[in-house]
């Protein structure tokens, strides 16, 4: 992983504790042999009662997020000091009490519990963690280290307002290593890189390059990549099926054309807030993207009623749609959602300023399974949203209408 991860070789995890004793001897008398043999055993308890081990406890305290959260919830966080301290035992029986009974190897004696599990079973422990402890492992020991990058361990990621994060990539060390296996890739399928202000073309560029397995992408207030970064996307992850460029104010219709490539494997798609996509970016998406069942376009203000057409006509599989703030869509575009898009659940319509009643009524008269409808900001009648209300019985409705209740 780069160093953008934040990883980094840390020390072997091994704290130190020194007990010191004085044993002191007459200045009259030259001890006897029985006392020399005393002294001698002694030091030898008192040598072996601190063993400087790493205690998993304070790495992860009990009550941790980290033991009870799945990867996907990065976005929790523990208090960890990151001090090592030693752990101090029960000091041995001065004496062999019994003739089977072996005094632990000096390995047995400085190894943790932990550290005496394979190291399948440790990905696997690994594999629970989310991001951020994750990266705190692989500050333990040499172990650890190797251990918590694997690659296998890297499905999930999410670096939400990372603000100073450009690219995510191999290091030269680890693509040699990796690359007879992995093909200089990383395995990861999901990240989520919202509000990294400071990802470019370039840097995306390189993620798509070595995360080639990636299926969803969350790209929101990226705002300094433009169509030439999606280019780059769609040459080495061709099996996105989510993606979200929304804020990213410089994608335009030349972006979906790119987006398109995805074909059947996109499911979902927002580009809320890109005004520059019009009509002939939604065609775009329509025509190819088949199978895309969730498409959020709020503030697209250069969609308006033939391009609701293209994708109700395309995309009958639709099942949420979003196009609230798109002032030039009217009750025509919401009759061809209602004579193609038979499963659509979802429908947002907020502050569409040339909706009315007439098109909600079709619209709830042939999508009987629609669960919720936000025309809140609408100049609709309180007749056409009781209307809604019995023809959708399971319809939630956000509205501003104070006579409707």
């Amino acid at each position: 992983m780069g160093a953008n991860n934040g990883k980094q070789y840390g020390s072997e995890g091994k704290g130190s504790s020194s007990i010191s004793s004085d044993v002191s001897s007459s200045t009259d008398h030259t001890p006897t042999k029985a006392q020399r043999n005393a002294a001698t055993s002694e030091d030898s308890d008192l040598s072996m009662r601190t063993l400087s081990t790493p205690s998993p406890a304070l790495i992860f305290p009990p009550n941790s997020p980290g033991f009870q959260n799945g990867r996907g919830s990065s976005t929790s966080s523990s208090s960890v000091t990151g001090e090592t301290v030693a752990m101090v035992h029960s000091p041995p029986p001065t004496r062999l009490t019994h003739p089977l009974i072996r005094l632990a190897s000096k390995h047995q004696k400085e190894q943790a519990n932990i550290d005496r599990l394979p190291d399948h079973s440790m990905i696997q422990i690994f594999s629970f963690l989310p991001t951020n402890q994750l990266c705190r492992c692989a500050r333990v020991c040499r172990r650890w280290y190797n251990l918590a990058w694997d690659p296998r361990l890297w499905r999930t990621i999410c670096l939400t307002g990372c603000s100073k994060v450009t690219c995510i990539s191999l290091t030269r060390e680890a693509s040699i290593k990796l690359s007879p296996l992995h093909g200089k890739q990383i395995s990861i399928r999901y990240l989520d890189m919202t509000d990294c202000f400071v990802l470019e073309d370039e840097g995306l560029h390189t993620i798509a390059a070595h995360c080639t397995q990636l299926t969803h992408l969350y790209l929101r207030r990226c705002v300094r990549i433009t169509d030439e970064g999606l280019r780059y996307l769609m040459i080495y992850c061709t099996s996105i099926k989510e993606l979200s460029v929304s804020d990213c104010r410089f994608v335009s219709d030349f972006g979906m054309r790119e987006i398109a490539k995805l074909e059947s494997h996109l499911r979902y798609l927002s580009i809320a807030h890109c005004g520059r996509i019009t009509d002939v970016g939604i065609r775009y998406i329509a025509k190819y993207c088949s199978k895309l069942r969730y498409l959020n376009a709020r503030g697209c203000e250069g969609i308006t009623d033939h391009g609701v057409e293209y994708l109700a006509k395309n995309c009958t599989k639709l099942k949420s749609l979003d196009i609230g703030k798109c002032p030039l869509v009217s009750d025509t575009g919401l009759e061809f959602l209602a004579l193609n898009c038979f499963n659509l659940k979802r429908l947002s319509l907020k502050s569409c300023e040339s909706i009315t009643g007439h098109g909600l009524q079709i619209v709830a008269a042939n999508c009987f399974d629609l669960q919720m409808l936000n025309v809140q900001d609408c100049e609709v009648s309180v007749d056409a949203l009781r209307f809604v209300k019995r023809h959708c019985k399971r319809c939630i409705i956000e509205h501003t209408n104070p006579a409707f209740f």
